[in-house]
């Protein structure tokens, strides 16, 4: 991958990782305000989003791992998340 498209990778995930953190933090502000299962939910939702995004840009920063094989390992962390939110959403 040439340096420019990159950077330009590097700092996507940052942006990513940034607003994950800060959404997972507002999230679990939330709840300690008004303890609810719906918002423990969405802020375990939240983090596991963030932790893939975190995992992700990691691995394929630090390893000799394609894209395509990072993010097939990134893929359970968002499905984890996605599915913790949509039971909150649902109960």
């Amino acid at each position: 991958m040439t340096d420019g498209w990159q950077l330009a990778l590097i700092g996507a995930r940052v942006l990513l990782l940034g607003l994950g953190v800060g959404t997972t933090a507002i999230s679990h502000r939330a709840y300690r305000r008004n303890p609810s299962a719906y918002l423990r939910n969405a802020s375990l939702g939240f983090a596991f989003i963030t932790l893939g995004v975190l995992v992700e840009g990691v691995l394929f920063e630090v390893t000799a791992l394609t894209l395509t094989q990072v993010h097939i390992v990134e893929s359970p962390a968002l499905a984890c998340g996605l599915g913790v939110l949509l039971l909150s959403f649902l109960r």
